[in-house]
């Protein structure tokens, strides 16, 4: 008889709301919220994504946790996530390069990002920096070329790994400039960099919170790199100071670079647009714009998950031709 009345009791609370989460499970998320960079600690995906953990942290109400699943050009961390349960608790952070570039250099039949991986919303955006080591004795971008044409095979450039949109943006200079450099693949932006900073590279195609803090000006006369130009045609005012490609000398060339968060495919829609508002608040706190600022990076939100979809659908025909036009390949 007891048991009865407290079922009876328990279906009445559920019919006037008392109880929803009894009713419908516990709310989501209920747990801390795994966020996998495909990279290694310390490059942009890295920076980008430790900008918006405190806040997206307060507003989701659980702990994010940035995890750090570096190799493959960012894929080994993509296909985790891809092969991830689809409950919301496993996102991932990405660039042209997991999502668009390294399905065509390296295809796999049991893994596709566009198939597996539910498009939450673009967070950043920005150029890549063609920084290079102070010591080998240029001062611009003509000079950088002038100094490859005349020791062709002698000058290395790094990136963030084979097929990573920095290495993707190496080859198309080259092929553009006419120029032979060498290319050294690393595991994430943050080794790259270490590198240029010892002089082990000489070059190298970087998202600017990587190479910024070490680039000579003014206020840092002591800075190991120089900052020749940044990818994109015109100057930005997100790396003042700093010549756009046609300023610079190269005025065919264009890439730019961004990051978005994706989910399994197969995530409730309910859980995707939870975490599409607490991401659009993130982008919106003036805390982490100023954190992406700094290192020369901007916001960049998208208008609902469908919409950035259909950018992410567009961004493949450029990504997709450049390929193609470099000539770049996946060791």
């Amino acid at each position: 008889m007891l048991r009865g009345m407290s079922q009876t009791y328990l279906w009445f609370a559920l019919a006037l709301g008392l109880l929803p989460t009894l009713a419908l499970g516990q709310a989501y998320p209920s747990k801390p919220v795994k966020l996998v960079v495909g990279f290694a600690p310390g490059g942009a995906a890295d920076q980008v994504s430790r900008a918006y953990q405190e806040v997206l942290s307060r507003e989701l109400g659980q702990q994010v946790i940035v995890e750090n699943r570096a190799g493959a050009g960012s894929s080994i961390g993509a296909e985790y996530v891809a092969k991830s349960a689809p409950d919301g608790y496993t996102l991932l952070i990405a660039s042209p390069s997991s999502i668009l570039v390294n399905p065509i250099l390296s295809p796999k039949a049991d893994f596709d990002p566009r198939r597996d991986l539910l498009p939450v919303s673009k967070v950043s955006s920005s150029p890549l920096v063609v920084a290079a080591y102070a010591g080998i004795g240029v001062a611009n971008l003509r000079e950088l070329i002038a100094l490859a044409k005349k020791s062709p095979g002698k000058l290395n450039y790094g990136s963030s790994g084979n097929g990573s949109a920095p290495h993707l943006a190496g080859v198309l200079f080259t092929r553009l400039a006419g120029v032979d450099m060498v290319h050294v693949p690393f595991k994430g932006g943050g080794p790259s960099v270490q590198a240029l900073l010892a002089g082990d590279i000489q070059l190298s195609f970087a998202t600017p919170p990587s190479v910024l803090p070490h680039v000579r000006t003014g206020k840092n006369p002591d800075g190991r790199l120089l900052a020749l130009a940044v990818t994109s045609r015109e100057r930005t005012a997100l790396v003042p100071g700093v010549p756009g490609m046609a300023e610079a000398g190269l005025p065919e060339y264009e890439i730019s670079f961004w990051y978005g968060f994706f989910f399994p495919t197969g995530t409730p829609r309910e859980y995707v647009k939870r975490m599409f508002d607490a991401t659009a608040v993130a982008i919106a706190d003036p805390a982490a714009g100023r954190l992406l600022a700094v290192g020369g990076t901007e916001t960049a939100g998208s208008k609902s998950p469908e919409e950035f979809a259909a950018f992410i659908a567009e961004d493949a025909k450029l990504w997709t031709r450049v390929v193609k036009d470099s000539g770049a390949k996946a060791d």
